[in-house]
C-alpha cells in the first residue's frame, strides 16, 4: 500500500469538527465555561503526552528529571515536566542531525509515516533551528492562525501584502497557506526587503490596489518611510485599511499614523507553536487560543509561576501537536503578561498584555531590567521628529555598564539631546544616553533590509569579554 500523500494523511472534516471554522472562534471557543475548556484542554494534552513518551527527546529530558509517564494523569499535573528552549533544541540537531530527535517520525512504519513539512526559523538569535510539521499539525496551524484574520476583519475581497520572509523560513509560507486555504483573499508574497525591494514594494502596493499589510512592524513602519520618499502618501495613493502583524513594543497609534489611519491589530506566535494570541476587535489585549494552546509565564530567574498582571516568560505547551513534533512547556524566552481586567467582549480567555521584550536578550543596568525592544517606541510615541529606526550600544565604561541609544531623526542630529534621555529616564528608571543620526545610516547595523527581525541591541561587553 502506497504512504499516504498530504492530502490523504489530513483529516478536514475531522479537524473542522474538532476546532471549528476560523469564523467561530469568539463563539465557539470564546465564551466557553472554564470547566468545559479544561475538559477539552485536558484530554488534547494526555493525547500529545501519550505520542510524546515516544520521542527520544522528551524521553532523556524528562526521565533525567525522574519523570516517569504514571507521574502525569492530568493536566494539573504539567509542572512536574521541566521545561525548555531553544537552546535544547539546537543541541538535539547537534547530537543527531540534521533533524534532530524531538521529532516522532520514527514512531510511524515506513508506509504509515506523514509527509513532512520542513521549514526553519529565521536564524534571528543564532543558527535556524529546523521546524518539522505534518499535515495535520501544519493545517491546524493555519486554521489557528484564520482566527485570528477572521476576528481582525481580513476578508474575501482584501489585497493582502505580505512581507514575511519566505525562503527556507516558516513565516512566510505559513501565512501564504492561511490566507489562500481560509481566506480567499488575493495574496502578494513580497516577502523581506532582499526578496523585493524596498521601493517595489510600495509600487507593487499601490499598481495591485493592496489593502492589508501583514508582517512585522519594525518593516512595516519602514515601509511608510519608503513610501514618502517615493512621493506616495499612505491612506491616499496608498490605502491600506488594516496592519496585522507583529508590531511588539511599537505603538499602535505610531504605526497607524505612519499609514494613514490605518487600524492596527498585533497578533503573538514563535515559528515552534504557530498562533498563539492575537488582538480582536476590542483592541484590550491578545486573546489566548486556550483550546489549543496552554499558556504559563514563568519568572525570568526562578522559573515559577508569576503572580497575575506580573511579566515573566512565555511558556507554550501545543495541544494540537501530536503527529510529528511535539511540544510541551517550550520557553520561548519571550516576556509577556495576563491582562487582569474584564473582556470588553465578554469572553471567557485569558489575554496577554502584548510582546514586552526577551528575557534573553535583556540587560540589566545598574540593577535595573531594560529590554532593548521597546526603546524606540517609548522615544517615537513621544517625539515625532524621531524615525523608528534604532539601536542600543552596551559597553562597560570604568567598571559600569552603559547603553548609548542610537535613532535615527528628521530632524538635524546634532540637536539637543536631554529631552529624549530624561523621558527614557522616567519610563526605565535608568540613565541611558541618545545620539542622533541622519535617516538610513543604522540600515547596515539593524540590517532592516534583509531580517525579518532587525537587529536592536549590540552588547560590546562580550567582545571584551
Amino acid at each position: 500500500m502506497p504512504s499516504p500523500n498530504y492530502f490523504d494523511a489530513m483529516d478536514y472534516p475531522a479537524m473542522i469538527a474538532e476546532y471549528g471554522r476560523p469564523e467561530e472562534f469568539l463563539d465557539r471557543v470564546g465564551r466557553l465555561s472554564p470547566e468545559a475548556l479544561r475538559e477539552g484542554q485536558n484530554r488534547r494534552f494526555l493525547k500529545v503526552m501519550e505520542f510524546a513518551w515516544k520521542v527520544p527527546f522528551y524521553q532523556r529530558l524528562w526521565g533525567a528529571a525522574g519523570v516517569k509517564p504514571s507521574d502525569i494523569r492530568s493536566l494539573d499535573d504539567i509542572t512536574r515536566l521541566p521545561t525548555y528552549s531553544k537552546g535544547d533544541l539546537m543541541a538535539s540537531v547537534e547530537a543527531h542531525p540534521p533533524l534532530g530527535d524531538f521529532h516522532g517520525l520514527d514512531t510511524y512504519t515506513p508506509e504509515d509515516r506523514p509527509p513532512l513539512i520542513f521549514q526553519t526559523t529565521s536564524g534571528t538569535t543564532g543558527r535556524p533551528q529546523p521546524l518539522l510539521f505534518g499535515p495535520k499539525s501544519r493545517e491546524i496551524q493555519n486554521l489557528l492562525l484564520a482566527r485570528f484574520y477572521a476576528m481582525q476583519g481580513l476578508r474575501r475581497d482584501d489585497i493582502i501584502h505580505s512581507v514575511y520572509g519566505h525562503g527556507m523560513v516558516n513565516g512566510g509560507h505559513y501565512v501564504r497557506e492561511t490566507v489562500t486555504h481560509w481566506t480567499g483573499a488575493q495574496f502578494l508574497s513580497a516577502g523581506t526587503g532582499v526578496e523585493t525591494r524596498s521601493a517595489q514594494q510600495v509600487n507593487l502596493m499601490r499598481d495591485f490596489g493592496a489593502t492589508v499589510i501583514v508582517g512585522f512592524g519594525d518593516y512595516i513602519k519602514r515601509l511608510s518611510e519608503v513610501a514618502r520618499e517615493e512621493g506616495m502618501v499612505p491612506g491616499v495613493d496608498l490605502k491600506i485599511r488594516a496592519i496585522v502583524g507583529h508590531i511588539g513594543s511599537d505603538s499602535h497609534a505610531a504605526m497607524s499614523d505612519a499609514w494613514g489611519g490605518a487600524e492596527v491589530f498585533d497578533w503573538y506566535g514563535v515559528g515552534d507553536t504557530g498562533a498563539i494570541a492575537g488582538e480582536g476587535p476590542d483592541h484590550a489585549g491578545m486573546y489566548i487560543q486556550e483550546d489549543a494552546q496552554f499558556i504559563e509565564l514563568l519568572d525570568i530567574t526562578t522559573g515559577q509561576p508569576v503572580a497575575m498582571g506580573d511579566s515573566g516568560d512565555i511558556v507554550c505547551t501545543c495541544l494540537f501537536k501530536d503527529d510529528i513534533f511535539p511540544i510541551i512547556r517550550f520557553n520561548t524566552h519571550d516576556v509577556s503578561a495576563f491582562r487582569t481586567d474584564p473582556s470588553p467582549l465578554g469572553l471567557t480567555l485569558k489575554r496577554l498584555v502584548g510582546f514586552l521584550g526577551r528575557s534573553d536578550n535583556m540587560v540589566k543596568l545598574r540593577g535595573i531590567n531594560v529590554y532593548p525592544t521597546g526603546i524606540g517606541a517609548i522615544l517615537t510615541e513621544n517625539h515625532a521628529e524621531l524615525c523608528s529606526e534604532y539601536i542600543c550600544l552596551v559597553e562597560r565604561r570604568e567598571g559600569r555598564d552603559d547603553m548609548v541609544v542610537h535613532v535615527e531623526t528628521r530632524g538635524p542630529v546634532d540637536a539637543p539631546v536631554a529631552a529624549y534621555e530624561a523621558l527614557l529616564r522616567a519610563r526605565l528608571g535608568v540613565e541611558v544616553s541618545v545620539r542622533l543620526t541622519a535617516q538610513g545610516s543604522l540600515a547596515a547595523l539593524t540590517q532592516i533590509e534583509t531580517r525579518q527581525k532587525p537587529i536592536r541591541l549590540i552588547d560590546r561587553r562580550t567582545a571584551e569579554t
